[in-house]
């Protein structure tokens, strides 16, 4: 058998012979199995791919702190990723294997129903939405999109690495995980309330 899963994790899986080959282990999603937050990155890097969790090192440093600033916890949100095997190189995930990891993330959607899920970056934006996607002028959008037949709200988000490169990017990528927590009615509930009336 080349693929089993266990609940939202998946313990075995040989779709992907480029990546079953660079990975050093399978990096599912953390987070309670009810989070009314998805956030969804593009795949591990090697630091992730070291620790078996999504967003370790520095990006994940970033994501922690935005995260205490907007009233989340990461211990409250899930963090998972379009694939959960690293690219060789940190290379971007192929068209090919994006498709072969899709049903493990859409099931986790499924069991998870969050609120909203947050696209960290252009990768799982555009894998999500299914479309080409600017994120600098688009973080902070909310669109709403079928996947796998349920209309779920997708929040376009800066990657948190984005902010290493550019400081000036720190203020978008902060009101956006503001948006995340309104919509999930984590905080500023008054403004979270009349965005939701929105959808």
């Amino acid at each position: 058998m080349d693929e089993e899963r266990e609940g939202l994790e998946v313990t075995a899986c040989e779709r992907c012979p480029a990546l079953v080959e660079s990975r050093s282990r399978i990096v599912d999603g953390t987070g309670p199995e009810d989070a009314d937050v998805l956030f969804v990155g593009e795949g591990p890097g090697a630091e992730e791919d070291a620790q078996g969790e999504p967003f370790v090192g520095r990006s994940g440093s970033v994501l922690d702190e935005t995260l205490r600033t907007v009233g989340l916890d990461r211990e409250t949100v899930r963090i998972a990723n379009c694939v959960r095997c690293r690219p060789p190189e940190n290379r971007d995930p192929t068209t090919e294997e994006l498709a072969n990891c899709r049903g493990y993330l859409e099931r986790e959607i499924e069991l998870l129903d969050p609120d909203v899920i947050v696209a960290l970056g252009k990768v799982p934006s555009e894998h999500l939405l299914g479309r080409s996607v600017a994120v600098t002028k688009e973080a902070g959008t909310v669109e709403e999109v079928r996947i796998d037949g349920t209309p779920r709200r997708v929040l376009i988000c800066l990657h948190p690495a984005a902010t290493l490169y550019d400081r000036s990017q720190t203020g978008t990528f902060e009101r956006t995980l503001t948006t995340a927590a309104e919509l999930a009615g984590v905080s500023g509930a008054e403004s979270g309330q009349t965005r939701l009336g929105e959808f």
